[in-house]
């Protein structure tokens, strides 16, 4: 049984999304990392990375208080990635990139914040872009409505990324450049 059935069965409900299902989003931001040839950590935490909600997304296919028993299907650095990216104080923590050199962190659940090392920084910053384009590509309405706003946004974040995710944004929003 593949690890997303196992959520599943644990009670992981299945949402609309913008523009799809839930699962359908989660498997295309997946697929993205897969073709940019990231990390096997990275896959998983894209197919996952909504698992507690996010600040963009308020529907969580698991409770916080999972979070042992979901490392122990994803793995524990895939489940503290997908913690973190659904964490996120999106408000607090975007505004800083191409900004300021070291990123400030803001956990939106406890408050707490902290300064994010570089490694974890590329991370962040590849899955975010990952999660974005996948919306991008699959509503006209959303890049129109969003583009401009994402495109800033990933030039910020732009010394973190791979090549593979800087073409790929350059690409998909360069009327926004």
């Amino acid at each position: 049984m593949d690890k997303f059935s196992i959520l599943q069965k644990m009670g992981a409900g299945d949402f609309q999304h913008l523009n799809d299902s839930l699962e359908a989003h989660l498997k295309g931001t997946e697929q993205i990392l897969i073709n940019w040839g990231s990390s096997e950590l990275l896959q998983i935490a894209g197919l996952f990375h909504a698992a507690y909600g996010t600040a963009g997304f308020d529907e969580s296919m698991v409770s916080l208080s999972q979070r042992q028993e979901i490392a122990r299907i994803i793995g524990t650095d895939e489940e503290a990635l997908v913690y973190l990216y659904c964490s996120c104080d999106r408000d607090y923590v975007f505004p800083q990139f191409g900004k300021e050199l070291q990123i400030q962190f803001k956990d939106r659940f406890t408050g707490s914040t902290f300064k994010l090392d570089n490694a974890t920084v590329k991370l962040f910053c590849e899955l975010t872009v990952a999660n974005e384009l996948e919306l991008v590509y699959g509503s006209e309405e959303f890049k129109l409505k969003y583009g401009a706003e994402l495109f800033e946004l990933f030039q910020g974040m732009d010394s973190y990324l791979s090549t593979e995710a800087r073409v790929a944004y350059k690409s998909a929003l360069s009327n926004f450049a």
